[in-house]
């Protein structure tokens, strides 16, 4: 039956449509990953699991997600004025969106709460806010990553240690000592070495001071915005581990300029990138020569966090296969109903169940 409004405009009623999968749990609406914590110790996280499932879940949080991918990171290299500032420029619902998930610990749950099954509630933290937005976890994946690695050197730690463990977002372009909460980067991967990073070519200068000035490029820095990042260069002893801080203690920016912004098929709302050091001020963390050995401790975290992640995106995108053919008829059936398409549902609830164990 065909209605009108008083302008004509509508042509027709639709049916037959699923409603939006939408303010709902995505803890409680998935039995496995409450098991999962049971089974490792991680079941007194129960209740807080529940709160962040409400947040990923929430009508909210999608139309953050819809808008931060609707709406990507800008380079802005310069100022109106020429002056270079090499800003990285983000809608608004990128960064609402980190402050719901730092306040929901994502990146630092297991380091300041020590205790049996810390980093599976960490790990079912990941998994559901990657359901909510994926390309938020990269950053703050990024931060859980490298906190243990910073945690073994003591001046670093005292330096950056209450910026990257606070839950209270703070996205404004400005040094640590005056930011309420802050995020860590890494930028390994050069031309040509790839992967392969003994072929690490950026060069480390000691200075005076005890600290060092890199020079070289990096050609994927991944969250090129953050506080404090980790990265190789090659001393006299060999390729060895620094932490730069993206600003200095006189207040200016430090020295590295992002090229370009990565054109990326997924992850899109995050910025990734290509950056020059000209003298970037660093400071060595672990022995020289033995940096490949400190980077791989992150990277490990960090690879941990990407399969946390890609199971979350599967589980996501079964809930929304589900929710959709239990809504949507065919044939007087409900289509979950329909015997193929049931072996279909059924197969990918398996294997995102155990991508998830």
């Amino acid at each position: 039956m065909t209605t009108l409004d008083a302008y004509g405009y509508d042509t027709h009623e639709v049916l037959n449509q699923a409603p939006a999968l939408a303010d709902y749990d995505a803890f409680t609406a998935d039995p496995a990953l409450g098991s999962i914590l049971d089974t490792f110790g991680a079941g007194w996280f129960r209740e807080q699991a529940s709160v962040v499932g409400g947040h990923v879940g929430s009508q909210a949080v999608q139309d953050l997600a819809r808008q931060a991918n609707r709406n990507l990171p800008e380079l802005r290299t310069h100022d109106r004025w020429g002056r270079r500032v090499d800003q990285i420029e983000f809608h608004p619902a990128w960064h609402e969106l980190m402050r719901l998930a730092m306040r929901d610990e994502f990146h630092s749950l297991c380091w300041t709460q020590p205790q049996a099954g810390a980093q599976v509630a960490r790990a079912a933290v990941s998994y559901l806010w990657n359901q909510g937005e994926n390309g938020i976890c990269c950053p703050l994946g990024m931060t859980y990553s490298a906190i243990p690695v910073l945690q073994r050197d003591s001046a670093r730690w005292a330096e950056f240690g209450r910026l990257i463990t606070s839950t209270d977002y703070d996205g404004r372009p400005l040094p640590a000592v005056q930011k309420r909460g802050g995020t860590v980067g890494m930028a390994m991967t050069e031309k040509q070495g790839g992967s392969d990073l003994r072929q690490t070519q950026t060069v480390a200068t000691r200075n005076a001071d005890g600290t060092y000035s890199l020079t070289g490029h990096k050609w994927f820095f991944s969250v090129p915005h953050s506080d404090v990042f980790l990265t190789l260069a090659r001393t006299e002893e060999g390729v060895s581990c620094f932490v730069v801080p993206g600003w200095l203690p006189d207040g200016s920016r430090n020295r590295l300029q992002i090229q370009r912004l990565k054109d990326k098929c997924g992850n899109k709302s995050n910025a990734s990138s290509e950056v020059e050091f000209r003298g970037v001020i660093a400071h060595l963390i672990g022995e020289p020569g033995h940096g490949i050995r400190a980077g791989l401790e992150m990277n490990h975290y960090t690879r941990l966090d990407f399969a946390v992640g890609s199971a979350g995106l599967m589980r996501h995108a079964v809930a929304q296969a589900a929710h959709h053919t239990a809504h949507r008829r065919a044939f007087q059936k409900a289509l979950i109903d329909q015997p193929i398409m049931t072996n279909v549902i059924a197969d990918l609830a398996l294997e995102a169940e155990a991508s998830a164990w």
